[in-house]
């Protein structure tokens, strides 16, 4: 057993073992030997928190609902594990999927110590023309979370082995949006969006408690503003104004965050929601 591994080992004990010495930043940092699931893999965020996953060592397993596109994202991602990571079809709102998806995962790769929740399927109403399906399709994301998520608790505990899991909030769980900002460009920042995240958040601190004694750590990611680009000009000036850092987060700015959340280097981090947000939050 190498340093690294019994550092791990002696991280997830209740008490820190003194006879080891204190592990390096880049041992804490080191996903090597891990397998990492993250959703939602090929999108605007996910494809950059897939690619950090990959460079911090672990073997990741990205899905999308479209399989094809799964594996065409799993097979451009470098590391040590380059060409070894995994592509799965994967839809979060089809509890099915779900479990289909997992259990493919387990197949191909092994078994899976991380999962990133990271896919989303939006709606573009706001409080304005949005019914009540629509709604409700918005909340599925959140049951879709839960239910990814307590498969790999439940996977976890089977192999008596310690686990990570990582939901993606936003700053919109944390404060409301400012409508003069969407004013005339497109719909307000949808209000099912914010009870969205604001679920995710305090879901979060539920199952972190709940599953502490499981060895399985719960945190929650918030990203603040990371327009894609596709996201209308004005749009971007007016959120920019809003901002501390006067400026928009690039996706590769999540990377350190999630390798963080990932890592041994939170070991202690529990039922946390760790905000990406160029101070947006702080006004």
């Amino acid at each position: 057993m190498n340093h690294a591994t019994r550092t791990r080992i002696d991280l997830m004990t209740d008490q820190p073992n003194q006879s080891s010495a204190a592990p390096t930043v880049g041992q804490l940092f080191d996903l090597s030997g891990r397998v990492a699931m993250i959703t939602g893999a090929r999108g605007h965020l996910g494809r950059s928190m897939a690619d950090a996953l990959a460079e911090a060592g672990a073997r990741v397993v990205a899905t999308s609902r479209d399989a094809e596109a799964a594996r065409s994202t799993a097979a451009e991602l470098g590391g040590a594990e380059a060409g070894r990571h995994v592509g799965v079809g994967l839809d979060h709102l089809d509890p099915a999927s779900i479990d289909d998806g997992f259990d493919t995962a387990v197949r191909l790769a092994g078994a899976v110590d991380i999962l990133v929740n990271n896919g989303h399927q939006p709606i573009g109403a706001d409080w304005t023309t949005v019914d009540g399906d629509q709604f409700q399709r918005q909340l599925a994301n959140l049951t879709g979370y839960f239910l990814l998520a307590r498969r790999l608790h439940d996977h976890a505990v089977d192999r008596q082995a310690a686990a990570n899991v990582i939901l993606l909030g936003s700053m919109y769980g944390v404060v409301g949006s400012y409508p003069e900002v969407y004013q005339g460009i497109c719909a307000a920042s949808p209000a099912a969006y914010h009870a969205l995240k604001g679920g995710i958040i305090h879901l979060t601190r539920h199952l972190a408690v709940s599953w502490a004694a499981d060895r399985v750590r719960v945190n929650c990611l918030s990203p603040g503003p990371f327009p894609g680009p596709q996201a209308p000009a004005e749009l971007v000036a007016r959120l920019r104004e809003k901002s501390p850092l006067r400026r928009m987060g690039a996706a590769h700015e999540l990377k350190g965050a999630v390798v963080f959340l990932a890592s041994d280097a939170s070991s202690y981090v529990t039922g946390q929601n760790l905000l990406v947000d160029g101070g947006w939050t702080a006004w």
